[in-house]
C-alpha cells in the first residue's frame, strides 16, 4: 500500500489523500450504523455511535480475514456537522482506539436523515487484503 501525497501538498490529519494497491482481496463493507447485535441504538451522542460503528466495521472485516489496517476508503455520512466538530475529540480517540494508526481516504458528507431515525453516523467501508 502507497499513500499518495502530491509534492508541496500538506501532509492530511487523520486520513489520505489517495492510496495506490498493486494486489490483493477486496472486501467491501456496507454502510454500517452504531447499532448492537440485536439493531438496537444505545447511544444517543456522535461520538458514542461512531465508536460502535467502527466496531461493527471491524467485526465485519474480522469475518473476512481482515482488520483495521486493511481499509483502504471510508465515506462516513453524518447527520449533524455542529455535533460533529463538537465531537472531534472524542472521534479522534475512538478511531485511534478501534482503528489504529491507518488512515485511508476518507470522505465525509452531512446528510439530512439515514434510514435509522435514530443513526447520527454511517460508514461504508472498503479495505483490500495483500494476496
Amino acid at each position: 500500500m502507497k499513500h499518495l501525497l502530491p509534492q508541496g501538498w500538506p501532509r492530511p490529519k487523520g486520513y489520505s489523500n489517495g492510496i495506490s494497491i498493486d494486489a490483493g482481496r477486496t472486501i467491501f463493507v456496507a454502510g454500517l450504523i452504531g447499532w448492537n447485535a440485536d439493531e438496537i441504538i444505545e447511544c444517543d451522542d456522535m461520538a458514542g455511535q461512531f465508536r460502535k460503528t467502527l466496531e461493527n466495521i471491524v467485526a465485519v472485516l474480522k469475518e473476512g480475514d481482515a482488520g483495521p489496517e486493511h481499509v483502504v476508503r471510508m465515506t462516513w455520512y453524518i447527520t449533524d456537522k455542529a455535533e460533529y466538530l463538537h465531537s472531534l475529540k472524542e472521534i479522534g480517540a475512538a478511531y485511534r482506539d478501534v482503528m489504529g494508526k491507518n488512515y485511508p481516504a476518507m470522505a465525509c458528507v452531512e446528510v439530512t436523515a439515514l434510514m435509522e431515525d435514530k443513526a447520527k453516523i454511517e460508514i461504508e467501508t472498503t479495505a483490500v487484503v495483500p494476496s
